[in-house]
């Protein structure tokens, strides 16, 4: 099965039915889908690439020096040569990141870095509210409802948030992923990745794993717990990891679009027939639980919640 590949530009012509169908089925039923012709220039998104690959190679070194992931797969390797049974490393990532907030330090270098990704991260915001408006109509929700949500009815603003990431080159990428299997904490993920080296994959309902395959200039789009509870269940929150390779430096522009953290987050609309609904809780109460639970399952975490609101 491939991830779907969605015209975002069909929205606004004849062809619109047909593609919020596709947007409903893509986060119901896979929680990824890929969108082309965003409205967002490619040459915007080729200068993007260029230069947050110029920004990898100035911490490449930093990275195999100092990363613990390197250090542990150099132990794990000398004692499988010594013929010691190892097992794969289940603690650490294969993963170079970095974040970008309005608020904190950027990145000096190289020079033109800052610049281009304010453009970028832009860009991306107002796709991303594009996409929230999408999500309330096919949801039946007021206008601006998610918004309103996300700020607590106008008192903060929204989380906004990118983590750039590279997944370089791995000597065994069979005792270490990229980054673990993992759902997202927040609200809506926009990712520009790699076109020429996978490793992102998702987990379907039924258990099994598919790529999401490379695709020029498209951005992906999958939804976090809060829109899992904001839906009451509707859009769950896909669980996803990144696979390294023996050559491939991947590399990866998550953008989040998240609540504040005094955010009140509860469910929007009734539950499936026989379901019970989602627990209502503060956003930053989640994230305290999600922190030291982001790699294990998801139920415990919002039956957490459900304790904290009682």
């Amino acid at each position: 099965m491939a991830i779907p590949v969605i015209d975002f530009s069909k929205l606004d012509g004849p062809e619109r039915a047909e593609t919020m169908a596709a947007i409903a089925a893509g986060f119901e039923h896979v929680g990824f889908f890929q969108l082309v012709n965003t409205g967002i220039p490619d040459e915007l998104l080729e200068r993007v690439k260029k230069v947050c690959s110029d920004c990898y190679k100035l911490r490449d070194e930093a990275f195999r020096d100092s990363n613990p992931a390197v250090k542990a797969l150099a132990e794990l390797v000398e004692k499988e040569s010594e013929g010691v049974p190892v097992r794969k490393i289940e603690d650490m990532d294969w993963e170079d990141i970095f974040t970008l907030q309005d608020d904190l330090p950027w990145p000096s270098n190289p020079p033109a870095f800052k610049e281009m990704m304010m453009e970028y991260r832009k860009e991306l915001k107002k796709l991303a509210e594009k996409m929230l408006g999408v999500m309330e109509e096919l949801l039946g929700l007021e206008e601006g409802h998610i918004r309103k949500v996300f700020t607590n009815d106008g008192e903060f603003e929204p989380f906004y948030g990118t983590k750039v990431s590279h997944y370089p080159p791995c000597p065994r990428p069979d005792l270490v992923d990229g980054l673990r299997a993992h759902t997202d904490a927040g609200g809506l993920i926009l990712l520009f990745q790699d076109d020429r080296f996978g490793g992102l994959q998702v987990q379907l309902p039924d258990g099994s794993w598919v790529n999401v395959q490379p695709l020029k200039n498209a951005i992906v789009i999958n939804t976090g717990d809060q829109i899992e509870v904001l839906s009451n269940g509707r859009y769950k929150s896909a669980w996803h990891r990144i696979l390294v390779t023996l050559d491939g430096n991947r590399r990866s522009i998550a953008s989040f679009y998240n609540p504040a953290r005094l955010a009140t987050i509860a469910p929007a609309i009734p539950a499936a027939a026989g379901d019970d609904d989602y627990p209502s809780f503060v956003f930053g109460d989640y994230m305290e639980v999600y922190v030291k639970q982001k790699f294990q399952p998801k139920a415990p975490r919002f039956a957490a919640m459900a304790t904290t609101t009682k």
